[in-house]
């Protein structure tokens, strides 16, 4: 396509430049970003692989990041997605408690479902022993088919 000035019908002695626009920059720049976040996406889901108990609750209103502490299929303790041993586990959550100052953190317990009733009540009394008393146990809502 030819960039230039065309000739008027009403007046051929005057030219105007003609403009057009190129979208293929546009296009090109939309593809490179399509591509960047179909590739970030599953990325941003983090977490430790739990599967959980279905539940009919609703969420919680959070205002500050709680601490997440998981129970893999496998019985191992997770504090957010970094594995640990269960008797560093109330070192740990005593350090993060220390660090919030007086207002306590909400810690939420991700348990898999195949998990011993045993092993999550140890969990539990672990975070009692740190001094964290707002726990709330995770699960899915609704119904999985």
């Amino acid at each position: 396509m030819a960039m230039g000035p065309v000739a008027r019908r009403n007046h051929g002695r005057r030219r105007t430049p003609m403009a057009e626009i190129n979208v293929t920059p546009l296009v090109d720049v939309m593809l490179v970003l399509l591509i960047i976040f179909m590739v970030t996406a599953p990325l941003l889901v983090a977490g430790v692989p739990v599967n959980l108990p279905q539940s009919r609750a609703g969420a919680l209103d959070q205002d500050k990041k709680p601490i997440q502490v998981s129970l893999d299929k496998d019985g191992k303790v997770f504090l957010d997605e970094e594995q640990i041993a269960l008797a560093a586990l109330p070192d740990r959550l005593a350090a993060r408690k220390t660090a919030a100052g007086a207002d306590l953190p909400q810690v939420f317990l991700r348990a898999d479902r195949g998990l011993d009733y045993g092993r999550v009540m140890t969990v539990m009394g672990e975070l009692s022993r740190a001094g964290l008393t707002k726990v709330a146990l995770v699960t899915e809502t609704g119904e999985k088919k």
